[in-house]
């Protein structure tokens, strides 16, 4: 089984960047899609960002397209997710996830918290 790390979060002005990072222990990561996914407070769980198996495909929210960009390392077993151009609004705890056998598997999550 593949388990997930985030990393990458902090605190960071409207207009800043951060990047996510998120890796993966085990040899079949590259078997997988992952996906980028934020919570914020007494808010549902949405998506944000994915990337397909080989990394050439990629898809987004409409809320974070153009801003942000997912990419992955398979030497590095490591997703990224850069985020440009944040907005207070992007504020929330970021989750990467892959499914599989019709289950989710989650990251413990790494706050990103942009102020205003």
């Amino acid at each position: 089984q593949v388990q997930l790390l985030e990393s990458g979060g902090g605190l960071v002005q409207t207009g800043g960047s951060l990047r996510l990072s998120c890796a993966a222990s085990g040899r079949t990561f590259s078997s997988y899609a992952i996906g980028w996914f934020r919570q914020a407070p007494v808010k549902k769980r949405e998506f944000v960002a994915a990337v397909s198996r080989s990394g050439d495909s990629t898809y987004y929210a409409d809320s974070v397209k153009g801003r942000f960009t997912i990419s992955r390392d398979h030497a590095k077993n490591t997703v990224y997710l850069q985020m440009n151009s944040l907005k207070p609004e992007d504020t929330a705890r970021y989750y990467c996830a892959y499914s599989s056998a019709g289950y989710f598997f989650w990251g413990q999550g790494t706050q990103v918290t942009v102020s205003s």
